[in-house]
């Protein structure tokens, strides 16, 4: 395939960003598009012109740093998946693919295609997690019985990777769903509920501050979210958080 790339090229956080055009020839459909990325790449070295900066690591679906906004939609076209997981059979010989980084407030571009997502991480550390006394006798996680229904929900909820597509095809750019599914994963399980109250007090205060958005209740974040997390956590983490505000 002989593909048009209209890329959001961006020196650095404090310069003015701009689509640039370029031409890629000979891609097979088999090719991933993170791997379509390094032949531009490849291309652009032998030019002796910057590479573009984009975000990869495992390229397996589980790290969540291929955070692509394509034509339009988070991690491109296809459902279920992250950038590093969609192929360019997707495409046809001929289109023009607009390849942009999350637009966010929350996550400043730092390069080209690569965001700050630290937010996310203070949000992780303002509560996402248990404090267990390991120290003496520490009690073995498999002895506390756990309905199969919740421990299922949790497990749904701790498919979460932090890639911020919930974030970046919301309209209000609101991290609802990936924090609702860090207390979720917790709030579900009885080692979670000692610091129930305030880790999810902690964890929206974070999100406000950070200045990630109201949530819109479109549902997109859920339409886009590669792990299919449901809109059902939001609805759980609302009440979890009403009930730590009345204690």
């Amino acid at each position: 395939m002989n593909l048009t790339l209209k890329i959001w090229r961006q020196k650095g956080p404090q310069e003015k960003g701009q689509m640039v055009e370029y031409k890629v020839t000979d891609i097979s459909e088999h090719m991933s598009f993170l791997e379509m990325m390094d032949v531009l790449n490849e291309s652009l070295v032998e030019k002796n012109e910057i590479p573009i900066a984009f975000d990869h690591d495992c390229r397996e679906g589980i790290c969540g740093m291929c955070s692509l906004h394509i034509n339009g939609e988070p991690h491109g076209p296809d459902r279920g998946i992250t950038t590093c997981q969609l192929h360019m059979r997707t495409f046809k010989d001929g289109d023009t693919i607009y390849i942009e980084p999350w637009r966010a407030k929350a996550f400043p571009v730092i390069k080209d295609l690569i965001v700050d997502r630290m937010a996310f991480e203070r949000i992780q550390q303002a509560g996402g997690y248990i404090s267990v006394n390991t120290s003496g006798n520490t009690q073995d996680a498999n002895a506390i019985p756990i309905p199969k229904l919740d421990a299922d929900l949790s497990m749904d909820a701790a498919a979460c990777i932090g890639c911020g597509a919930c974030v970046a095809s919301c309209k209000n750019s609101s991290a609802m769903l990936f924090v609702s599914a860090k207390v979720s994963q917790f709030a579900l399980l009885p080692q979670g509920k000692i610091e129930a109250a305030d880790r999810v007090r902690n964890m929206v205060k974070q999100m406000d501050d950070e200045g990630f958005g109201n949530c819109t209740n479109t549902g997109a974040c859920e339409v886009e979210c590669p792990k299919g997390i449901s809109l059902e956590n939001i609805a759980r983490m609302n009440r979890e958080y009403l009930k730590a505000s009345i204690i």
